[in-house]
Parts: C-alpha cells; structure tokens; sequence
C-alpha cells in the first residue's frame, strides 16, 4: 500500500454497460455544468474518460487540503492524473421505451462532477440515468464556464468561509444556490423531453436529443454526499416551489453522510418527501443525527443506516485510492473494504428508489438494508441507537 498511487474504481455490476457525457448549457455562471451517467450500448475500444479532467482540479483539490499548490498539485497530477473511469466516453446511449429513472446527484465540499463516478456508475449501470453536477456556488474545489467568446474560460475558485462571516449564514447562502441548480437541471431534462433544443457548449460528440424519449420525467429523484446529501434535502423544498406550472417531478432523496449544519431550522417541516440517510461511522455528530431524526419523526418513510467500519471519504471515489501519502491528505479510508461500502450503499439507494419511483426492478432484495439489517450495517446512528 505503499507504493505507487493509483485509483482502482471498481466496474459497475449492473446488467446495463455503462457510459457519459459532459453537459454545459449556457456562457455565464448562471448555467449549468454536469456529468451524465447513463446505460450504453456496447463499443469496441471505448475510450474512458480521465477521473480528474484538468489540472485545474489539481490545484483546486491541493487548495481546498490546505496544502501547496506548488508540490501538491503536481503530486496529483502525477500520481492520478492517468487515472481513467470504468466506463465508455460519450457511448452510444441505450434507448429505452419505458424510460430511465433520473437521479440528480450532487457533490459534496471541495468536490467536482467526476469525484463521485463510482456510485454514480453503479447506479447507472442497473438502469438509471445519473446528473452529476458540477455546483457553481464557490463550494467545488475548481469549477469553470465557456464565456461567449471562441475558446474563452472563466474558472470559479473554491471559497473558504471569509474572515468575520458567520460560516451558517456562508453555507446556508451556498446550500440554497445549490438546491436551485438541481432544479435547473431537472428543467434542463424536461425541455430535452419536450423536444427544445438544447446546446451543449462544450460541443461534445453526443447529442441530447437521444434522450427526448428515453428518460422517464415521472421517476425522479435527487441525491448527494455530504454539503450533497443537504443539497437533496432541500431540493425537495425547493423544487415544487421553483416555478409555477410545473408539476413536482421529485420524489425523495438519498443523502449520503448528509452535512445537516447549513439547513435553517424553519425548513424542517417543509421537507415534504421521504428520505434516505446512509451515514458512514466516523463522521456525524449527535446535533446532525438530530436534525435528520427531526425528519424521520415527520416521515415514517424517512429512513436514517450508518455503515460501520467507514469514514466520510468512504462514499467517494478517495476511497478506492490506494498509496498511503494520498489516501492520508485526502481521510480516504476506513476499516471497511471500500468495495464492500460501495455495494451497501448503491444496494440500499436502489432498493428505497424502487419503493418511492416505482421502479418494476427487483432492488427490493435489498430492502433489508434499509432497515439497518446486515453486514457492516445498523439502523439509525451510533449516538441514538440505545434510543430504539
């Protein structure tokens, strides 16, 4: 362990090959940027696309580690840089007359759209359609736009908390732009599903009208990691609200080790859809489990399982990195196999997604999980657990 870093993301194991896309709308930080993940048809000698896609990411990774960008960046790029994901880059997407399921997923503080491609490829590969944003709110460690002009560039730096600012009046600005952000992307997948034409700025070899018919706008969800996991909580809030006209399209959320900290209390009631709380050992805090047992009082539906032997980094693509030096900058690892934590995790998320989408599948085998039931497994959180 040792040695030579290196990232072994696993192969997704669903019946679906899996590929995606880059997806920018728009010129201005007003737009929207994401990663679509999604069953493709089988191609020979299918390029994979790189797990970190530039190295601006590097040094906004190094930046948001608080270490050097002068011999951290470098180290990254170095090191991971080769790194490809499992999957087929820009694949030819799959049709599908029922329709995929949506999951709009997003990332967690000092992320970007790629950091997550394991779970999200897992998910994809067993039918559904995945939005990975890249969020524009100075929370992702490097983001950028294509301004109007051929070949412009403006890249939006990671922002810590500013000197003499509240950090809750900070996230909570952040949390809100971010819920908005899903929402557009889920309008964004409507208008592709009314046939508007819609142009992917980066000019990439896929074209989005492939998915007019192919994703089923009834069966949506929203789930994230982290500052993620609150963003989907408040996604449900903010998405019947956005726009008048539209009908709710969201159904429920999964929040992976959810950061509750930047949530205003007065929203708590406005939660109005089932959740799934999937925590990782080493992370919450009783006042953050007890903001989601605020929501799981509300909901009977709402479900709350930590993962034993795992650490926050264990629901992100970090985990599967091996080296010691990296995995220690970046908290990778727990005492749970990362492949094992990746399997708890999309298992139970694909067996709630069945409950509340109505998915015709057969992920209620895993309906004990969302029960705490299993290996490595525990219903609730370990602070409230005597409690039950």
């Amino acid at each position: 362990m040792g040695g030579t870093p290196s990232l072994a993301l696993p192969l997704a194991k669903g019946p679906h090959e899996v590929g995606c896309t880059d997806v920018m709308v728009g010129h201005t930080r007003q737009g929207l940027f994401l990663r679509l993940f999604y069953p493709c048809l089988p191609r020979a000698g299918a390029e994979r696309p790189l797990w970190i896609p530039r190295y601006e990411y590097c040094g906004g990774l190094a930046d948001f580690a608080q270490r050097s960008r002068r011999w951290c960046a470098p180290l990254l790029s170095v090191t991971l840089g080769s790194c490809r994901v499992p999957v087929s880059w820009n694949g030819p997407f799959k049709p599908s007359s029922s329709g995929y399921p949506l999951i709009i997923f997003s990332h967690g503080l000092g992320a970007f759209r790629t950091l997550y491609s394991s779970v999200c490829s897992e998910l994809a590969s067993w039918g559904l359609a995945v939005a990975a944003l890249e969020h524009r709110d100075r929370s992702a460690s490097a983001t950028y736009f294509c301004t109007a002009e051929a070949g412009g560039e403006e890249w939006i730096p990671y922002q810590r908390v500013p000197q003499g600012q509240k950090e809750f009046y900070f996230r909570n600005k952040q949390v809100h732009q971010r819920a908005e952000e899903c929402v557009r992307a889920l309008r964004l997948f409507e208008d592709i599903s009314s046939g508007k034409s819609v142009l992917n700025v980066l000019h990439q070899d896929f074209d989005l009208s492939v998915l007019k018919d192919s994703i089923d706008l009834t069966k949506v969800a929203v789930m994230g990691h982290s500052f993620g996991g609150v963003t989907a909580v408040l996604a449900l809030v903010k998405e019947p609200s956005f726009s008048a006209g539209h009908p709710s399209r969201c159904r429920c959320a999964v929040a992976l080790d959810a950061w509750m900290f930047p949530l205003e209390n007065a929203l708590y009631p406005e939660v109005p859809k089932p959740v799934l709380f999937i925590n990782t050992e080493k992370f919450q805090t009783p006042e953050s489990v007890a903001k989601m047992k605020r929501l799981s009082s509300r909901n009977s539906q709402t479900k709350i399982i930590t993962i034993l032997g795992s650490v926050h980094q264990s629901q992100t693509d970090f985990t599967f990195l091996t080296g010691k030096l990296i995995s220690r900058i970046f908290g990778a690892r727990g005492t749970l196999d990362p492949y094992k934590g990746l399997d708890i995790t999309s298992r139970a998320a694909l067996a709630f997604l069945q409950k509340h989408l109505d998915l015709e599948e057969d992920f209620d085998r895993w309906d004990n999980l969302l029960e705490g039931i299993g290996n490595a497994v525990v219903p609730e959180a370990p602070f409230c657990r005597s409690s039950l």
